[in-house]
């Protein structure tokens, strides 16, 4: 019997969604090549946190027991267990691949308050009007496009079907056109038009459906799967985009429609976000973000 891994390519951003989606790709079997985007973003922390995520699982990975190596083996192919190929896959697994691509240049030709040299990133709440300013023009197009080449590179190189997944999810639906269902599908068709043997990729979007505290409930489940520890991989991420440095260290913004749409999930998930929060004073506790956010919630209920 051949024995194929399943492929996927990820675009990692750093954050809640994509970090998750990564953790979905791992308990599903895939063998994943993450990868994310330096376009000159004031948040680029996030690049850093996808770096650690990363780093972190595979260390973990290496230093599974030889047992639980079996078990991500057997998720990952379909064969039986008394194949011996079993044995010489899971001494010889495979980490995630991650690679950050740089487009050098591309943030002085945007108009976005989430790129350098943009206007005041806002605060709020997303059903805001002026959180459309947090929009970056054609960037999951443009991200997108990267992937799909390599999506179909890797389907080619290793004759098997390749997914493309995004952590695009249903709360962005309203100020992010570029995360709705319509966009994803003429995008994608777009691709298959373009491209030879484009029928060896698809498109994964599992929450396109769901908001962030169903992503959150998914990266929960995914932890317990995988046995990866919860706050070890969420402290991990970057939602914020206002992070702010206090002495030499890095914290979340609590303000910012991607922070409180963050820390909505957590609250509703009925645990503290192991995420270091901070404002202009300092840092400050969850308690104090928590706070926060629920007043704003009951505004806009």
């Amino acid at each position: 019997m051949e024995n194929k891994t399943k492929q996927a390519v990820l675009s990692l951003s750093g954050g809640m969604d994509s970090s998750t989606l990564l953790l979905h790709l791992l308990s599903k079997g895939y063998e994943v090549t993450a990868l994310s985007f330096d376009y000159g973003q004031k948040h680029k922390i996030e690049l850093e946190r996808a770096s650690e995520l990363v780093n972190y699982i595979n260390h973990t990975i290496d230093n599974l027991d030889f047992d639980k190596k079996i078990q991500w083996v057997m998720r990952n192919r379909d064969i039986e267990l008394e194949n011996l190929y079993v044995t010489e896959a899971a001494n010889n697994m495979t980490q995630i691949k991650h690679q950050i691509i740089k487009l050098d240049g591309l943030s002085q030709l945007l108009n976005s308050s989430l790129v350098e040299g943009g206007t005041e990133v806002p605060e709020g709440h997303y059903v805001e009007e002026n959180m459309k300013d947090t929009v970056v023009p054609n960037r999951n197009k443009i991200f997108s496009s990267i992937i799909q080449a390599a999506a179909l590179s890797a389907a080619e190189v290793n004759d098997t079907e390749c997914a493309i997944a995004m952590g695009i999810h249903a709360g962005d639906h309203s100020i992010y056109p570029d995360c709705r269902q319509e966009f994803r599908d003429a995008d994608f068709e777009a691709f298959k038009l373009g491209n030879w043997g484009s029928e060896k990729v698809t498109l994964y979007t599992p929450y396109l459906k769901g908001d962030k505290f169903d992503i959150l409930q998914d990266g929960e489940k995914c932890c317990k799967q995988l046995d990866l520890d919860f706050n070890e991989i969420y402290k991990r991420t970057n939602t914020s985009y206002k992070p702010m440095k206090h002495n030499g260290v890095w914290y979340s913004d609590y303000k910012s429609a991607s922070s409180v749409e963050r820390i909505e999930a957590f609250i509703k998930l009925g645990l503290p976000d192991p995420v270091e929060y901070a404002d202009e004073t300092g840092p400050v506790t969850w308690e104090v973000a928590k706070k926060h956010v629920e007043q704003i919630l009951a505004t806009h209920k």
